[in-house]
């Protein structure tokens, strides 16, 4: 399957002819984690959050006709989610706020529809390629003064050091989806984008437990 989705961007992106367009495009990115199993951090349950990030990359288009045609892309994108919790004791109160970070190289296959000259409704299948990961776990207490809040956690290093450790082995590196979007050319090659992401695969492994990945895109690209 992976050779399928990269045979096919790389075939778009080594095409030379008139009908083929490049181009390379950035913008945000916002990204949830929707996982089958309540979250919680040592019993304390959290309440699920986006997370936001950025995307950037080249993409080939080649255009079959009038209105339709085919792009290929290469991104890379800072995605994961985010979960927030609170709990008090014995007049104690705290927050605590989890971020799960999956950098991808994503390589989206996308059919084009061009609406007018000017506006293009794309949908395609895509993979992705984690290349890193980290869990970060931080904590907040109105009953600590700022230097018992940092003390605590500097503590909370080594914790966070031993999830992603747990993260890393229970995450595949490979995983799938599709997306559905639009660009809108604004000034000459200058065009604005769209796009939604759903994942499709399981992104943990050896568990019972089924987490996806859905994602927001939106930015600006230029074609040359």
């Amino acid at each position: 399957m992976k050779k399928v989705f990269l045979a096919a961007a790389l075939a778009l992106f080594a095409a030379t002819d008139a009908q083929t367009r490049f181009g390379l495009k950035a913008g945000y990115s916002n990204s949830v984690l929707n996982s089958s199993d309540e979250a919680q951090l040592e019993g304390i349950g959290m309440d699920k959050k986006g997370k936001s990030g950025f995307y950037a990359g080249a993409f080939g288009e080649y255009q079959l006709t009038e209105k339709f045609a085919l792009q290929g892309e290469l991104q890379y994108a800072k995605l994961g989610g985010n979960y927030s919790g609170s709990f008090a004791q014995d007049g104690m109160s705290f927050t605590m706020d989890m971020g799960f970070n999956i950098d991808q190289i994503i390589v989206p296959v996308s059919a084009k529809y061009y609406v007018t000259p000017a506006l293009g409704l794309t949908a395609g299948p895509y993979a992705a390629f984690t290349v890193s990961n980290n869990v970060t776990v931080d904590a907040n207490s109105p009953n600590l003064t700022a230097e018992e809040n940092s003390m605590l956690n500097s503590l909370l290093a080594q914790y966070e050091n031993e999830l992603t450790n747990e993260f890393d082995r229970s995450l595949e590196k490979t995983n799938f989806g599709i997306h559905i979007g639009a660009e809108y050319t604004v000034y000459r090659s200058l065009f604005l984008e769209a796009r939604y992401n759903i994942g499709l695969s399981n992104l943990e492994k050896d568990t019972d437990t089924e987490t996806k990945m859905n994602f927001f895109q939106v930015g600006l690209g230029w074609k040359f």
